[in-house]
């Protein structure tokens, strides 16, 4: 888990901002990157869920199928 070392500005009494170091920044921009990746990716899954899909063997199957029985160049 990413561990940060915030430093707040305080106004009034109250914590207004919090600054982190550049390192920590740029952990926090990948966190989020990779959280929003995922949850990109679920949606996709959840929305595609219907679908039927194909096993990757069953399409290596059809396509040697295909090449074997489809018309054959040069011949003719």
């Amino acid at each position: 888990m990413l561990k940060l070392h915030p430093e707040f500005v305080v106004k009034n009494g109250k914590k207004h901002f919090a600054v982190v170091s550049y390192e920590e920044f740029l952990a926090l921009q990948e966190l989020l990157t990779d959280a929003a990746d995922l949850l990109e990716l679920r949606m996709a899954k959840r929305a595609e869920s219907g679908n039927r899909s194909i096993p990757l063997a069953e399409v290596k199957r059809r396509l040697r199928l295909q090449r074997i029985s489809g018309p054959r160049k040069g011949k003719g």
